[in-house]
Formats: structure tokens, C-alpha cells, sequence
């Protein structure tokens, strides 16, 4: 199979020939019709997650095929479209049996713990626990992004964050997840702040439903910013980019018991990040992580899109071939740009 693959952190990866993979017995092999690239898969490919072993094939939110199942495969057969998320739970571990798999103790992601979706094929673990099936007349290449950036603003937003009809929500970082968050929580009735330094971002999120825009390559202060356009603060914020910067103003925007949500993921030299904790204390706020969402829940989500209350496809802004994956990883880090950039392997 041709794979996007990188021998060294930082460095531009290739595309190559690499073996076909075969499936787990309790797994699968899907076919990729297409996959996102996520600002995750940036942090994968500088270095910032441990579970990363070199060589590496990036990757982990997708929608395919099923082309081959192992032996102890119940619920799947060849020729089934599925996505699955970026968490595949054990499906027996005590998170798992509590319903919480998205916290699995012994999950695997695709593109971290074993080589991902930057690829023709996929291996997917614990199939019968993690895949979900894609509508019939859903796109690829919008259900790519079913498994992470929409999956985990739907759960930050909904499940983790309670969101209320009419709340003032904050969102900090209009990127892939961002940008799904203001869709979101639009459509469910909130008032959306966004908060990015992009303006074609911001343009993005207008169209999505935000009420207001904060341009914070020209804010200095863009939590004073987001407090004085909701009278007082949001009731519920989002930090959807992961920067301390981001992290902090999402909680000083927030008002009196209001709630902050971290979903960008928060890499530092020493596996710390400052938090206003002060505020917190004061305000009686409260701090929430959102870790995607498990396979179980997608219903509800799928509900809404089938209906065409949510709109993943609206999302895509960009295709590219497998060939073009390498700087457009690379870029990621300098210049993450507005939308989502889906790879088709096979085109």
C-alpha cells in the first residue's frame, strides 16, 4: 500500500510502499476512502506524544471500506462503510464497562499507538467495541471527520460542556474542532463567541452561526473582549486550539459559575500548563477535559446530521491526494489555516 511515513520527528515525511496490514482477530482492515488532517497528527509528528514509535504513518480520523475482519469479528463483514473514533476502547476494562471508552484504560488510537490512516489501509482494533456506520449518503470525506474533530466538539459541547438554548458559548480556536463547536452549539441554540487570529476563520465561523466575532490578532485582551460582547462573561467556553494562551483566556471569559472545557491538547516542556486557578476558586468554575467520544453515542450526533441540522461536509474546505499529506502536515505548525483539509488516498 502507498502510506505517508516519517523516520524522524520534524522532518517532512514521504510517501512509500509499505506492506499491507492484516487484521487483528478482534479487528479489522478498512480500505480509507478519506481521512482529516488534524492538528493532533501535527503534535504526533513533532514529537509530542510518547506512545509515537519511528517509523510512523500518521493519521486517525477517517472513513473507509471494511475490506478484511478477524476471526472474532461478530458485527462487520467486507464492504461495510464505517468510521470509528480516535479512541478504540478494549471494550472490557472498568472505563469501558461504565460506558466511558473514550477513557478506555487500554485504548489504542490509530496514527499513535500503531500506524494510522495517512494511508490506502488501516488496521482497527476491537471492531465490534469502535466502528460505527457511516449513512449511506454521506460522503467520505465528510464522515472523515466524524471519528475526532466533530465527534469530540459534539461531546465538549453537548455532553461535557451541558450546553443550555440561549447560553453565550465561547470558542477559542476555529480550526477543524472549533469550527465544529460553533456549528454545534449554534444549532443547539447558543450564542456563539469565536476567537481566532485567522479572519478567514472567523468568516468560516460567522457562516456557522457565531454571533459574534473576536479577532485576537488585534485584541490584546480577548477574554476582556469575549466578557464585555456577553454582558459578564460566557456561561460555557471552549478552548479548542490547546495553547496556554488559548487555555487561559477561555478561563477568564467565563462568567460567575460558568464552565470551561479544555479540548486542544496542552503539550509542554514540563507536562504542566498555567491555569487561573484564582478564578476558578472565586467564581466557583468549573474546569472540564473532553476526550472525544465513544463509538455507543454517535446516534444522537448522526440524528442530527441525518436530519441536516448539523452539516460536517460544510467543514471540508480542502481535498488533497496522499501526495501533497507531507507539507500539509508540515504547514500545520505555522500556518493551520481555515476549514478542514481532507486526504483522499486513492485519487
Amino acid at each position: 500500500m502507498r502510506a505517508v511515513v516519517f523516520e524522524r520527528y520534524g522532518e517532512l515525511a514521504e510517501v512509500r510502499e509499505l506492506p499491507d496490514p492484516h487484521p487483528a482477530p478482534h479487528g479489522v482492515i478498512v480500505r480509507v476512502e478519506a481521512t482529516g488532517l488534524c492538528r493532533s497528527d501535527w503534535h504526533g509528528w513533532m514529537g509530542h506524544d510518547p506512545d509515537i514509535e519511528l517509523p510512523h504513518v500518521p493519521g486517525h480520523e477517517l472513513a473507509g471500506v471494511v475490506e478484511a475482519v478477524g476471526s472474532r469479528v461478530l458485527h462487520w463483514r467486507p464492504g461495510d462503510r464505517v468510521t470509528v473514533p480516535f479512541v478504540c476502547a478494549c471494550g472490557t476494562c472498568p472505563a469501558c464497562a461504565a460506558g466511558d471508552q473514550q477513557v478506555c484504560e487500554r485504548q489504542t488510537q490509530p496514527g499513535f499507538h500503531h500506524w494510522g490512516s495517512f494511508a490506502e489501509y488501516v488496521s482497527l482494533d476491537h471492531a465490534d467495541v469502535n466502528l460505527v456506520a457511516i449513512p449511506d449518503d454521506m460522503a467520505g470525506t465528510a464522515a472523515a471527520g466524524l471519528g475526532c474533530r466533530f465527534a469530540t466538539a459534539f461531546r465538549a459541547v453537548v455532553q461535557q460542556g451541558r450546553m443550555v438554548a440561549g447560553e453565550w458559548v465561547a470558542v477559542h480556536g476555529c480550526g477543524g474542532v472549533g469550527l465544529s463547536a460553533v456549528m454545534i452549539a449554534a444549532a443547539s441554540g447558543a450564542r456563539v463567541v469565536a476567537v481566532d487570529v485567522s479572519p478567514e476563520a472567523l468568516e468560516l465561523a460567522r457562516r456557522f452561526g457565531a454571533a459574534q466575532c473576536v479577532d485576537a490578532s488585534r485584541t490584546p485582551d480577548t477574554a476582556a473582549a469575549v466578557r464585555e460582547l456577553t454582558g459578564g462573561g460566557a456561561h460555557l467556553s471552549l478552548d479548542a486550539l490547546g495553547s496556554p494562551a488559548t487555555c487561559a483566556a477561555s478561563v477568564n471569559g467565563l462568567r460567575r459559575r460558568g464552565r470551561h472545557v479544555q479540548v486542544g491538547l496542552l503539550p509542554s516542556a514540563d507536562g504542566t500548563t498555567p491555569v487561573p486557578l484564582a478564578r476558578a476558586t472565586a467564581l466557583e468554575l468549573e474546569l472540564l477535559g473532553s476526550h472525544g467520544m465513544a463509538a455507543h453515542a454517535y446516534p444522537r450526533m448522526l440524528e442530527l446530521v441525518r436530519a441536516g441540522t448539523l452539516r460536517p461536509d460544510l467543514l471540508v474546505t480542502r481535498t488533497i491526494a496522499l501526495e501533497a499529506a507531507p507539507r500539509a502536515l508540515a504547514a500545520m505548525g505555522s500556518a493551520p489555516g481555515a476549514g478542514v483539509t481532507v486526504i483522499e488516498p486513492w485519487s
